[in-house]
């Protein structure tokens, strides 16, 4: 664990996304457990149409109920060398003095690579998944080509490409998701290709895109945590339960309805599972650290009956920050966020540079105005 934890954090949380609301409930966890350990800690909530505001620590969820909290103040985001968050009060403009933002926004920007982009252009260290990383865990097209490249078992997953015809090499009923998506939002059972063209076309959810999976209600979900800092480690594995055992799938109702999010959402942890099946989560959540570049703390979801076990996901941006799987080893709440703010601490910055971008090149241009003329 990282011993210096004398540390100025920002908790950003909220979000222009669907998952905007789940987003608040982990912010707040995060925010109030930071508060009480006497450590420096600046909420920051990013409203659902996308500004930033500075929000005392002592907030509950039942501010935000109709937006953005009457104690807020407006904060101004710029990038740059001297870029972040920015109080604006008549009198003075004050940087918010962060030396890490913790990313808890669950879904859409702030999950897919566009907030981490944000950070890293105003030179904010922050935690969690780099933008390649979050992009590549985000889009389920590219994620399934990068772990069946590297020779996981997944189910097979086909992209809906409008009315291109396309072959579907396995057998209705199928589960319609969201390409761009982290969460059980905007996920459908349909019993054939027409009905899933359909929903593509009308959903909300699939407006970005859409891919179709076999629907196997055989199998059950399996998810296991992992963290690399202060050295890679691997939680106790957990079943998740639905609430109404009639659902077709783990809904989003079933992980998050609790008064804490996810952690209240019913489980069985640790899983009562063969150990051979442990050993075997463990293992491949482990490899996916180098194959789609996981940092911070991340959940690794699998789909599993007796005999077969298949890789569903990388949630890089956990509900609750996967607090509730470190049971083995025990790891308290307070020591998971240090370590994770110290890695982003301890990251090497990223710089970009303009080696070569001296003007010759302009210098040589003929007339760009007259070839358009």
């Amino acid at each position: 664990m990282n011993t210096d934890n004398n540390y100025v954090a920002g908790v950003v949380f909220g979000g222009p996304s669907d998952e905007h609301d789940v987003s608040v409930l982990t912010g707040l966890q995060v925010l109030h457990e930071i508060s009480r350990s006497a450590r420096i800690v600046y909420g920051i909530y990013w409203s659902k149409s996308g500004e930033f505001y500075s929000i005392p620590a002592s907030l509950e969820a039942a501010a935000f109920m109709n937006g953005v909290p009457k104690e807020a103040g407006r904060l101004a985001f710029e990038v740059g060398g001297n870029g972040g968050f920015f109080t604006n009060s008549r009198l003075s403009k004050k940087r918010l003095p962060l030396d890490a933002a913790i990313n808890c926004c669950h879904g859409g920007p702030g999950e897919d690579g566009t907030l981490q982009g944000m950070l890293q252009m105003a030179g904010i260290a922050y935690t969690g998944q780099g933008v390649a990383g979050a992009s590549l865990v985000m889009d389920k097209v590219a994620f399934y080509g990068a772990v069946s490249a590297a020779g996981l078992s997944v189910l097979p997953r086909v992209l809906l490409r409008g009315e291109v015809d396309i072959d579907v090499p396995f057998d209705p009923p199928y589960i319609v998701k969201p390409r761009f998506g982290g969460s059980s939002i905007g996920i459908e059972v349909v019993n054939d290709l027409g009905t899933a063209r359909d929903l593509a076309r009308v959903s909300p959810y699939l407006r970005r895109g859409a891919v179709l999976e076999p629907y196997r209600p055989d199998l059950s979900d399996l998810n296991v945590g992992v963290r690399t800092f202060p050295s890679v480690e691997i939680s106790a594995v957990e079943r998740p339960l639905r609430r109404d055992k009639s659902g077709e799938i783990l809904s989003y109702e079933d992980k998050y309805s609790g008064r804490e999010g996810m952690v209240s959402a019913p489980r069985e942890l640790p899983a009562d599972v063969d150990e051979s099946v442990i050993k075997n989560i463990r293992s491949i959540a482990a490899s996916l650290i180098d194959i789609v570049a996981i940092r911070g703390i991340v959940r690794v979801d699998f789909l599993w009956k007796e005999g077969e076990l298949y890789l569903n996901e990388v949630n890089s941006i956990p509900g609750s920050l996967a607090r509730y799987l470190w049971i083995d080893p025990p790891r308290r709440f307070v020591e998971l966020l240090d370590d994770m703010v110290a890695e982003a601490m301890n990251a090497t910055a990223i710089s970009y540079s303009v080696q070569g971008a001296d003007g010759s090149v302009l210098e040589r241009a003929s007339s760009i105005a007259s070839k358009l003329a």
